[in-house]
Protein backbone atom coordinates (compact mmCIF):
# COMPACT_ATOMS: atom_id res chain seq x y z
CA UNK A 1 0.00 0.00 0.00
CA UNK A 2 1.10 3.02 -1.07
CA UNK A 3 0.94 5.52 2.29
CA UNK A 4 0.85 2.59 4.71
CA UNK A 5 3.40 4.41 5.97
CA UNK A 6 2.43 7.86 6.85
CA UNK A 7 -1.09 5.81 8.54
CA UNK A 8 0.87 4.39 10.79
CA UNK A 9 2.98 6.85 11.66
CA UNK A 10 -0.52 8.89 11.97
CA UNK A 11 -2.20 6.01 14.11
CA UNK A 12 0.73 5.79 16.53
CA UNK A 13 0.38 10.06 16.93
CA UNK A 14 -2.70 8.91 18.02
CA UNK A 15 -2.11 6.65 20.85
CA UNK A 16 0.56 9.04 21.99
CA UNK A 17 -2.78 11.75 21.90
CA UNK A 18 -5.18 9.13 23.30
CA UNK A 19 -3.00 8.30 25.96
CA UNK A 20 -3.70 12.10 27.55
CA UNK A 21 -7.02 11.98 27.12
CA UNK A 22 -9.81 10.51 29.55
CA UNK A 23 -9.82 6.86 29.29
CA UNK A 24 -12.50 6.10 32.19
CA UNK A 25 -14.90 7.89 34.64
CA UNK A 26 -15.53 6.19 38.12
CA UNK A 27 -18.84 7.52 39.44
CA UNK A 28 -17.89 6.04 42.94
CA UNK A 29 -14.42 8.18 42.95
CA UNK A 30 -15.97 10.69 40.89
CA UNK A 31 -12.79 10.68 38.55
CA UNK A 32 -11.36 10.36 35.36
CA UNK A 33 -8.83 8.16 34.96
CA UNK A 34 -6.51 8.49 31.85
CA UNK A 35 -2.98 6.37 30.89
CA UNK A 36 -1.17 8.29 33.57
CA UNK A 37 -3.55 8.50 36.12
CA UNK A 38 -5.42 6.18 38.89
CA UNK A 39 -6.59 6.59 41.89
CA UNK A 40 -3.65 5.87 44.25
CA UNK A 41 -1.90 4.36 40.62
CA UNK A 42 -3.99 1.14 41.47
CA UNK A 43 -3.55 0.37 37.68
CA UNK A 44 -0.53 1.87 37.11
CA UNK A 45 0.53 3.70 33.81
CA UNK A 46 0.17 2.08 31.09
CA UNK A 47 0.23 5.18 29.13
CA UNK A 48 4.10 5.18 29.39
CA UNK A 49 4.57 1.34 27.80
CA UNK A 50 2.11 2.72 25.17
CA UNK A 51 4.06 6.25 24.40
CA UNK A 52 7.48 3.61 24.16
CA UNK A 53 5.94 1.16 22.01
CA UNK A 54 4.40 3.99 19.66
CA UNK A 55 8.11 6.22 19.44
CA UNK A 56 9.33 2.58 18.09
CA UNK A 57 6.59 2.07 15.72
CA UNK A 58 7.57 5.68 14.38
CA UNK A 59 10.86 5.17 14.30
CA UNK A 60 10.43 1.49 12.23
CA UNK A 61 7.62 2.90 9.93
CA UNK A 62 10.03 5.58 8.72
CA UNK A 63 13.11 3.33 8.47
CA UNK A 64 12.98 2.34 4.58
CA UNK A 65 14.80 -1.25 5.35
CA UNK A 66 13.42 -4.84 5.24
CA UNK A 67 14.44 -5.77 9.01
CA UNK A 68 12.75 -2.64 10.25
CA UNK A 69 9.40 -3.47 8.77
CA UNK A 70 9.76 -6.95 10.08
CA UNK A 71 10.09 -5.75 13.58
CA UNK A 72 7.55 -3.57 13.18
CA UNK A 73 5.20 -5.97 12.51
CA UNK A 74 6.26 -7.04 15.88
CA UNK A 75 6.09 -4.12 17.99
CA UNK A 76 2.80 -3.07 16.39
CA UNK A 77 1.43 -6.30 17.52
CA UNK A 78 2.80 -6.22 21.35
CA UNK A 79 1.59 -3.01 21.41
CA UNK A 80 -2.35 -3.99 19.98
CA UNK A 81 -2.06 -6.42 22.98
CA UNK A 82 -1.30 -4.00 25.30
CA UNK A 83 -4.50 -2.09 24.58
CA UNK A 84 -6.57 -4.41 24.63
CA UNK A 85 -5.25 -5.15 28.31
CA UNK A 86 -5.62 -1.26 28.42
CA UNK A 87 -9.38 -1.21 27.64
CA UNK A 88 -10.04 -4.75 29.46
CA UNK A 89 -8.54 -3.35 33.07
CA UNK A 90 -10.05 -0.28 32.56
CA UNK A 91 -13.55 -0.99 31.56
CA UNK A 92 -14.08 -3.95 33.71
CA UNK A 93 -16.73 -3.53 37.06
CA UNK A 94 -15.52 -4.19 40.36
CA UNK A 95 -17.64 -5.02 43.47
CA UNK A 96 -20.34 -3.79 41.15
CA UNK A 97 -19.22 -0.73 40.09
CA UNK A 98 -18.88 -0.22 36.33
CA UNK A 99 -16.60 2.43 35.41
CA UNK A 100 -17.98 4.61 32.07
CA UNK A 101 -16.17 4.26 29.25
CA UNK A 102 -14.42 7.87 27.84
CA UNK A 103 -13.19 8.44 24.18
CA UNK A 104 -9.48 7.65 24.68
CA UNK A 105 -10.07 4.44 25.86
CA UNK A 106 -11.51 3.79 22.62
CA UNK A 107 -9.03 5.78 20.25
CA UNK A 108 -6.03 3.57 22.04
CA UNK A 109 -7.52 0.36 20.55
CA UNK A 110 -7.77 1.38 17.35
CA UNK A 111 -4.66 3.57 17.01
CA UNK A 112 -3.32 0.18 17.98
CA UNK A 113 -5.25 -1.96 15.55
CA UNK A 114 -4.91 0.51 12.55
CA UNK A 115 -1.33 0.56 13.11
CA UNK A 116 -0.33 -3.13 13.63
CA UNK A 117 -2.71 -3.38 10.16
CA UNK A 118 -0.43 -0.39 8.10
CA UNK A 119 2.75 -2.45 9.29
CA UNK A 120 0.76 -5.56 7.66
CA UNK A 121 1.04 -3.76 4.16
CA UNK A 122 4.59 -1.56 4.11
CA UNK A 123 5.73 -0.12 1.09
CA UNK A 124 9.11 -1.91 0.43
CA UNK A 125 10.33 -1.64 -3.22
CA UNK A 126 11.01 -4.86 -4.30
CA UNK A 127 14.48 -5.38 -6.72
CA UNK A 128 13.02 -7.75 -9.75
CA UNK A 129 15.93 -10.34 -10.58
CA UNK A 130 17.34 -11.04 -14.33
CA UNK A 131 17.92 -14.05 -15.79
CA UNK A 132 21.44 -14.99 -16.20
CA UNK A 133 20.53 -17.63 -18.50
Amino acid sequence: MKNSQWIGVAAAVLVVAASFMPWAYFPVLQKEFTGFFSEGNSYGRPGKVLLFFSGAEIVLFLVPRVWAKRANIFVSAVGLAWGIKCFYLYTVCYRGECPEKRAGLFLVVAGTLIALVAALLPDVPVKEETDRG
